[in-house]
Order: structure tokens, then sequence, then C-alpha cells
């Protein structure tokens, strides 16, 4: 069984990642796309399913087990995983130079004193583990090679093979540095050029030194906040600005369930809180990339539209299972693509209408391209916003009328009558004034429930639903309104495990038609952070926030989902809504005066500071 999901720290070279276990093991690597079949799967199966690994050799062969200690160099995604033996203390670098002809990974190891004999393993396994490559020597490179896919492994240490495995023994003594790298091409290419590996290093510190230092956040938890962002952009598929949503596939939401999905797509609804993350912060670039690429992802029949996308905008994700993959300690089906793509999720239709009312409040300003693409949408949503859905939450039960998604369609036509109320641009205001209006009588109606004054999970449930907290940031009511407090209430009392948010409770009403349970929903965490700090509730909010940050593991990343009762990290990692939800809260809590000083700004969402 692999290390536990929090063991794992991500390197990346904004096309792909692999993460790096702390027994030294790189046992999930995607080539040459973060959506590319796996060379590395370990971390779905066992060994066999592909792994690198360099560590110091166990005495007698044991194992010599987890690192004393690592840590990313500065504010940069260049790893350093350090052991303390008895004969001395070696470290192992590793990165992903920023992409140029090819995909490479460098790692280097680094006496740092005494002697220390070091031993590494190299199991390439193409297709999720499913293919054993050829390996030849050609000169003095390693060459793995498996249909289209090609790895080529340059060192000085000494290679055999054995058990199907590239295998080296050597000693580091203190300065001395024995580097190698591992660099993926298509197998119809020639090979690739060498990469010198100090010379890399330099140029990947530089690249992430460089890029952090256009963050504008000086606030409280800077160190945080710069971390999540690194790991945001890390997330960036450069080649079109597109941000997936984690690194991983079928990392589970309860170990031992069937709750494990891919995640290495791109989802329209993540785009506001992104967008609200790197604008508050400085980075003017990738939000107008990510704004880009959700224009051209969006543009098309607005029927058509799609909850999530591929990297490059690709619409047509299906989803088949790889049964030769046990899972993450046994929780299968092992998951890639994902059927939820095809689901009807209202809510997006007001995503992507609002993520774009963002960026013509900003200063990356807007299109008329933008402008019809959004009519267009505006026309659809018109026409279908009364009929039930799956959710923002991708339910493959039964589907309903969800309230959050209602919410969602009043703020699509909120925004289209502030784009011609402050922008001049042309349209139907009044025509949206009513459907505006027609909306919030709706929900307040059907999804209200007074007895317990709070909002529903849809129309006639009982159910809670954490995106009921999202309600006063869209404007649909103001902060002052009870019926806010109220919902929140409700979802602290009802909703809440330790003090953390579940997304809704699975088991009631089998809402969501899936077996088991899962773990509290950080992203949603992060959103009872804003909610109490916006309503006055300050040392609540502050107290909620320390408690998240301390979920973080040791390099400061967070997966999609906690467990409480075993203090572990659940689903996919690292979570990009998760560090989004961070980074917001951060500069939530920076502003003292909280939303009900400016009650009312009805959509005082934008926190741009």
């Amino acid at each position: 069984m692999p290390a536990s999901i929090e063991s794992y720290a991500m390197i990346g070279d904004l096309q792909t990642a692999a993460l790096v276990g702390l027994d030294g093991s790189i046992d999930w690597a995607c080539m040459p796309r973060f959506d590319s079949s796996a060379c590395f799967a370990a971390l779905l199966h066992d060994e066999q399913a592909g792994r690198w690994r360099i560590a110091p050799a166990g005495r007698d062969g044991s194992d010599p087990g987890q690192a004393t200690s690592r840590r990313y160099r500065d504010d940069t995604l260049v790893l350093e995983t350090r052991w303390d033996t008895p004969t001395g203390s070696v470290r192992v670098i590793d990165f992903m130079p920023p992409r140029g002809r090819a995909a490479d990974i460098v790692r280097i190891v680094e006496g740092v004193s005494g002697s220390v004999p070091m031993a590494m393993q190299l199991r390439i396994r193409f297709d999720y583990g499913h293919i054993v490559p050829w390996v030849r020597r050609d000169s003095t490179d390693l060459c793995a090679v498996a249909g289209p896919d090609s790895l080529w492994l340059r060192t000085d240490a000494p290679l055999h093979g054995g058990d199907l495995t590239t295998h080296s023994e050597f000693t580091v003594r203190a300065g001395q540095r024995v580097p190698f790298v591992l660099t993926y091409q298509p197998s119809h290419h020639s090979p690739p050029s060498p990469v010198d590996p100090d010379r890399a290093l330099g140029e990947t510190e530089a690249f992430w030194t460089g890029w952090i230092q256009q963050c504008r956040y000086t606030g409280a938890w800077s160190n945080e906040v710069r971390r999540a962002l690194i790991v945001l952009k890390a997330l960036t598929y450069a080649p079109t600005g597109g941000i997936l949503a984690a690194a991983t596939t079928s990392l589970p939401e309860q170990l031992g369930g069937e709750r494990n999905w891919d995640y290495r797509y791109c989802w329209l609804r993540d785009a506001t809180f992104t967008l609200q993350a790197l604008l508050g912060a400085g980075f003017v670039n990738e939000a107008k990339a990510w704004r880009d690429w959700l224009l051209r992802a969006a543009a098309g029949d607005p029927a058509d539209l799609r909850i999530m996308y591929g990297l490059d905008g690709t619409r047509r994700l299906p989803e088949y299972t790889l049964d030769w993959l046990k899972g993450f300690g046994g929780s299968s089906p092992v998951r890639v693509g994902n059927a939820a793509a095809d689901q009807f999720q209202l809510d997006v239709w007001g995503e992507v209408l609002d993520g774009l009312h963002l960026t013509r409040e900003t200063r990356i300003g807007a299109t008329d391209q933008a402008w019809d693409l959004q009519r267009a949408l505006l026309d659809f949503l018109e026409g279908n916003w009364r009929e039930p859905d799956n959710s923002l939450w991708e339910v493959r039960g039964p589907r309903q009328h969800f309230v959050h998604s209602k919410v969602m369609a009043w703020t699509g036509f909120d925004r289209a009558i502030k784009a011609v109320e402050r922008h001049h641009l042309d349209g139907p205001v009044d025509k949206w004034r009513a459907l505006r209006d027609e909306v919030r009588a709706e929900v307040c109606r059907h999804g209200f429930d007074a007895e317990r004054n709070t909002f529903t999970q849809y129309y006639g449930s009982s159910g809670l639903d954490a995106a009921l907290l999202l309600i006063p940031r869209t404007g649909f009511l103001p902060w002052t309104d009870p019926r806010v407090a109220g919902t929140v209430d409700a979802i602290v009392r009802e909703l809440s495990v330790d003090g953390f948010v579940l997304r809704y409770d699975p088991g009631h009403e089998n809402v969501d038609g899936l077996a088991g349970s899962e773990g509290v929903f950080l992203a949603c965490s992060f959103w009872l952070v804003d909610a109490l700090h916006a309503l006055g509730r300050q040392d609540q909010a502050r107290q909620l926030f320390e408690r998240l940050l301390s979920l973080r593991n040791d390099v400061g990343l967070l997966s999609e989902e906690y467990d409480p009762r075993t203090g572990r990290q659940l689903g996919n990692t690292p979570q990009a809504f998760s560090m989004v939800g961070l980074v917001n809260s951060a500069r939530h809590l920076g502003d003292s005066t909280g939303a009900l000083a400016a009650a009312t700004e009805p959509h005082h969402t934008l926190y741009l500071g």
C-alpha cells in the first residue's frame, strides 16, 4: 500500500507534474501532460505499477524508511529531501525545469556530511502500470520504449538491470553530487538533447522566484498564501492557460470506497474563485490567460456548454476504469475521464457569466467576443433555468431543483444587468430584471425552510448544502438578511464535523446515488471562514482558518478533503479549489471591516484588495 496522501509533495513544469513521497519515491507521473497516461502509478497500486525511488541503502538490504525532513527551497517548486543516517547525511534535490522541448525530471543526490551508500530503483510502467517497456542502452543513455512513449535516463552512476527494473548502487560523500535526468520523448523522435542538471536547477529556481515577485499580497499568513499561489501556478497548463482541479485521479474521498474521480481537467465553476485569487494577489497575466481559456472553452452552442473541459478545451472526456490497478489503499475503481462532463449543471451558466463579469470589472478588461458569448448564454439560461439539474457537486442521483443552481441562475441575470447599467452594453435589461426577480422569488418560496430559518439543498428537501454559504457572496441576499445568518448557523449545526464542513450529507435522501461517505470538504470549510468573518464573527473565523492551515502537509499542500477521525487528507491532491480557498480566505480576513460594514454593496464578491 502506498503512503498516506499527505506524505506526497509535488514537482512540475507547468505542463505535467510528479508526486514525490517521503521515502524518496516518485509514485505518480504522467507524461507528457497532466492528463496523459502515467508512467509511474504506484500511487494507485504498488511498486509493480511503476515508481522511481532514490534513497539511502538500508543496512543488509533493509528499507531505510522515510526521510528525516524535506522542504521546498524558498518560494520555488524545487524539493529537497534529507536523510540523516548513522554514516552521514544526504539530500535529494527534485525538480522539473519549466518545459523546453521535452519534459524532464531532474534528481540530484548531494552529500551533506560523512559517507552514505545510496540505492536507486527505476521501474517504468507505461499506460498506468500496464505496459513493461523494452529497455536498451544507447551510448551512455538508458532508453525505455513502449508504443508511442519513450523515457531516457542520463546519469554517471553505474546502472544494471534486474527484475524488470533498472538499479544503481553508489556512495555519496560530503560535497559530492550525483545527478539523474529522466526525459520523456515521443518514441518516433530522435534522442532528446542533454540537460545540464546544475544549469537546469539554477534556471528553475530563477523562474519560480521571479514569478512570485509579482505577488502583491503582504498581509498575514503571507508565506502560506505564496505557497498556495505557487501550487496554483504549478497546476496551470501553460500552453493554454487552463488550470486543472488536481494533479491526480482516483485518490479516494473515502478510503476503500468508490468515490474516486479523475480531476486532471478544468472546471468552469472554479473560474471566478480562481480569478479572485490570482487578481487579488497581483497575477494579471495568469488571470487573463485563464479568462481567455474560458472564452475559448465556452464558445459554441450555449446548450452544449460543459461543466469541465480538457486542458486544451477538449469537450469529450469519456470515463472508463483501469481494472488492473487496486486503487489507493484498495479504493477501486480507478477511473480515467469523467462522466460528469456530460451532466446538466445549471450553475455553470451563472458561474461563467459571473467570471466574465469579474474580468470586465477589473484590470483585465473585456472584449466584444465576451459580451457576444454572454448574450448567448443568457438566452439559454432564460429558457432553461426552471429545469432540475445535477448540482455543482455532480451528483449521480436524480436531478433536483438545487437551490445553489437557481441562485447562480439569478447571478447570471444580475451580472448582465450590471453590464448594461455600468458599462452601457446593449441588451434587454428590463426582461433580465424581470427574470432576476422571478428567480429570487421562487428560491425564497420553495428553497427556504422557515421553521429552521435556513435555505435547503433543493426544493422540498430538509437537507443542507455547503454551497448555500455562497448566497450572500453572489449578492442574492445581503449579509444583514437574517436568513443568511440562519443558514450559516444551520450549516455549523447540522453539516459540520469537528468544526469543518461537509459538502452535504451523502446519506441524507441518497441525494448523490452513491454508496459510502466522504470527508469534510476543505474548500467549503474556507467558505465558512469567509461567512463567519462577513457576519462579524472574526475570532471564530480566524480560529477556523488557523485550524485549516494546520491540515496542510509538511510542505504546505492540501488535498480535496480531510478525515477528522483519522487526521488524514482524502481525495485528489494537490487540490486547486482548496488552495484557492486558502488564498481568498486569507485576503478576506485581512479586510478588518468585514462584509457587514459593506453590506450596501450588493455583490461583495470581488475582494480585489
